[in-house]
């Protein structure tokens, strides 16, 4: 016995002393049960920021560097697998089939496929299970997709019987088509110029779309409300200015070549006690549209969330519009809470969408009871179709331009689905000096509404405005990842009337640029003739700079019309992208989720699985959960995409028979 315990501790000890000791390579294989390679899946060194992928023979190879290294092993439509190396150094994976995954797809229905026109707009073809009889081609039930296949009325008036919807309501859904930026010569484009957008409704969309079992169309997705979602541990201002700058430069996650760099504005948060007090007017749409679940019942339980956040020295109006604008509560203080709740309490959703009369007596009563050097605001909830009176994106955008002169900024809040019209909402906030939120559930009421209820409804700068001039010495070219419809002209950047973003109290915004560093050769520089009147100096002033770049940026203060300006030198950088922040991996992953839903013409090596992967080595604190919840975002969209390429073979192989 006593030769046994010897011996075992000489092979103990053995063992140690020829285990590697960090930081040392791992290499391996990933394959499925029945021995087929994986490629594509993200090996993650657990607490790090340490990644790689398996190449197209499901072949890895990392180097870890924790002292007990573990690695996480992911991959769209397969379990997670967690390896203690306890000292290996060459390992062979095998993963198993995600039956959840698959499951929730199946049983959800499967996602119509999209066509992309030469516009950017997205259209959709019907799959035979979601056409119902006697509808026009390529009218798609909104939500058809959560029953299963038996359960699929058979025609619109099957449909009314069984669910009570309209049929006129079905895929009337208004995206306005979206040109992605592209990469421009910094010889030719030295400035990038464009306004802030602190929106995060087309997140909350997309979210409603892949819970739905679908992918969301193109004109949904907007990559920087997606990036602007998420909270970033950004430092806040010092001493008086309204908020503070931030810059981070790593690789490009999906091209190591080129460069990602990070922008970030953060907002002073104020207590809740130090804001102003607020002039609120709900104007609410009572038409017959709004009566279901999800529209009407849902903004009753968000205002009420808004009202139980109120003060005493706060004042609340309600202004319902459906065939005609009425007050349905006057000026009320903001302590009277259960005067206010029983006034929401009594609305009723019937008759055409009077929207322009309702916003016409909005302001009407928000200036009657305007408070200076308040928050005066008006609150609209809606799905935003108007059809009766002033109902046209121009007329409507005319009056909200006008209403703005008066200081009284709005908040857009869009509801429901099926007839959602996502254009105008838009257009409302940005003409409105406001904000756009989509609210798909009582959850992200709480978001907007509580926790972010300073942000939301205080302004603390406005007509925000970033400009970029890049040094050409340091960079080739530039993209800036969304923003589109954000883009300003050079000169607007200096013009004080030309209407930008707004900031609110404890807010941050954020941008990214990939880069191409300058002596990278690349095709995605288009190449012009050499100009024949232009002596163009083959030398500029940025050459044995150490600048990659200067930020400008110009803000106005609420209750001003002169701006303000500020410029932020950024020196050149090198960080490797596992030892970037944690938030600017996950704004990197948002970012390529982006371009990937949007089927980006600059996708070079993205994946769901290398998103994954960030995303997961980047959740940092994450109290409210928000993170996590990208990720299975992440994998239903990943398991979605897989589906739609198997039935698109499928029809293929159908069509050849």
């Amino acid at each position: 016995m006593k030769y046994l315990i010897i011996a075992s501790l000489l092979m103990a000890a053995a063992s140690i002393a020829f285990s590697p000791t960090p930081p040392f390579t791992v290499k391996g294989t990933v394959s499925d049960n029945t021995g087929a390679a994986i490629p594509g899946v993200s090996v993650l060194e657990k607490g790090t920021g340490n990644m790689t992928l398996s190449d197209s023979a499901g072949h890895f190879q990392i180097t870890v560097t924790s002292t007990n290294p573990v690695l996480i092993f992911s991959a769209i439509g397969y379990e997670n697998k967690e390896l203690e190396l306890t000292g290996k150094s060459n390992v062979r994976i095998i993963l198993t089939q995600s039956l959840n995954e698959l499951e929730e797809v199946v049983g959800t229905g499967l996602a119509p496929a999209r066509k992309r026109n030469i516009t950017g707009s997205v259209t959709r073809q019907t799959s035979p299970a979601m056409q119902l009889e006697g509808m026009p081609a390529g009218v798609v039930i909104r939500g058809a997709s959560s029953y299963r296949s038996q359960n699929v009325p058979s025609s619109p008036g099957q449909y009314d019987q069984m669910y009570g919807s309209r049929i006129n309501n079905f895929d009337t859904e208004d995206y306005d088509g979206i040109t992605e930026n592209t990469f421009l010569s910094v010889r030719d484009n030295p400035l990038s110029t464009f306004s802030i957008d602190v929106d995060a409704a087309s997140y909350s969309n997309v979210r409603r779309y892949l819970n739905n079992g679908q992918l969301p169309p193109a004109g949904a997705v907007r990559t920087e409300e997606l990036i602007n979602y998420f909270h970033y541990q950004y430092p806040q201002p010092a001493n008086d200015q309204p908020f503070a700058l931030h810059t981070e430069i790593s690789e490009a996650p999906w091209n190591k070549t080129h460069r990602l760099i990070l922008v970030g504005l953060q907002a002073r948060k104020l207590a809740v006690e130090h804001i102003p007090p607020s002039n609120l007017v709900f104007l609410i749409d009572v038409s017959g549209s709004m009566d279901e679940e999800n529209k009407l019942p849902l903004v009753k339980q968000s205002m009420k969330l808004l009202a139980d956040q109120l003060r005493e020295g706060d004042k609340v109006s309600i202004v319902t519009y459906a065939g005609a604008a009425g007050l349905s509560l006057p000026a009320t203080g903001g302590d009277k809470k259960q005067t206010i709740r029983n006034a929401i309490d009594a609305l009723r959703a019937e008759g055409y969408t009077a929207g322009g009369e309702g916003i016409k007596l909005a302001y009407k009563i928000a200036r009657e009871h305007f408070i200076e050097n308040g928050n005066n605001r008006v609150i609209l909830c809606t799905d935003g179709d108007f059809n009766v009176g002033v109902s046209s994106d121009a007329a409507l955008e005319r009056l909200i331009e006008q209403e703005r002169k008066s200081g009284v900024f709005l908040t857009v809040l869009g509801y429901g689905m099926g007839n959602y019209k996502d254009n105008k909402m838009q257009k409302l906030a940005d003409k409105g000096n406001g904000n756009h939120a989509y609210i798909d559930n009582i959850n992200e009421a709480k978001k907007v509404l509580v926790h972010e209820f300073g942000g939301t409804l205080f302004t603390i700068a406005k007509d925000v405005k970033l400009q970029i001039e890049f040094n050409p010495s340091k960079v080739a070219a530039y993209r800036l990842i969304g923003y589109e419809n954000r883009l300003l002209k050079k000169e607007d950047f200096n013009n004080d009337r030309k209407d930008a973003g707004e900031l609110g109290s404890g807010h941050s915004v954020t941008a990214l640029y990939e880069i191409i560093p300058a002596g990278i050769q690349s095709d995605f520089i288009e190449k012009v003739d050499p100009l024949k009147y232009q002596n163009l100096p083959t030398k500029t002033t940025g050459d044995g700079s150490p600048e990659l770049m200067t930020i400008k940026v110009r803000y106005k203060e609420p209750d001003k019309e002169k701006s303000r300006r500020f410029e932020y030198p950024v020196l050149d950088t090198r960080t490797p992208l596992e030892a970037s922040s944690p938030d600017f991996r996950f704004a990197a992953a948002v970012a390529e989720f982006g371009m990937l839903l949007t089927e980006s013409a600059f996708l070079q090596q993205s994946s769901y699985n290398s998103v994954l992967a960030l995303a997961q080595s980047s959740l940092g604190e994450d109290p409210e959960g928000y993170r996590q919840e990208f990720i299975c975002l992440v994998r239903k969209a990943g398991s979605l995409t897989i589906t739609e390429k198997e039935r698109t073979m499928n029809q293929d192989i159908i069509g050849q028979r």
